[in-house]
């Protein structure tokens, strides 16, 4: 039987308020000597989530959209000081993406915050309810 944690995905949305929630997750791999990812999650273009078909420049967008993603997880690395977390940019739904990553990775703590929801949001769900839900992981 294993004691702790070996693999803690700290997903974040690149907010400003979420540096906390990051700064606990780090703390909670560094205190079990566990690998540690830090995962962003690009959203599609609107045109997808409206159910339009995909063009080249939406793909062109979303691209430059995990370029520039990427770029703000290594400053976020660096400003964090978390050398030995490695960095993961997807595309897609972020529910579905941090679940998946977790389980190719196979983390066992998914970190992530929860922001407030209102209205529309709130009846859809919010990301952190969608992984709690459809995780094998252990989620904060």
């Amino acid at each position: 039987m294993t004691l702790g944690y070996r693999h803690v995905l700290i997903a974040t949305d690149l907010a400003a308020d979420d540096e906390g929630v990051l700064a606990r997750g780090i703390e909670l791999a560094r205190h079990y000597q566990a690998g540690m990812t830090l995962l962003h999650v690009v959203e599609y273009s609107s045109a997808v989530i409206a159910g339009d078909l995909l063009t080249p420049e939406d793909v062109t967008l979303d691209q430059e959209r995990v370029t520039q993603a990427r770029q703000q997880l290594v400053e976020l690395q660096q400003r964090l000081s978390v050398p030995e977390a490695r960095i993961q940019v997807e595309l897609g739904v972020p529910k579905h993406e941090i679940v998946r990553v977790a389980g190719e990775l196979g983390a066992d703590l998914i970190v992530l915050g929860s922001h407030g929801r209102h209205g529309l949001q709130l009846l859809l769900g919010s990301t952190a309810n969608g992984v709690l839900h459809l995780a094998k992981a252990d989620v904060l």
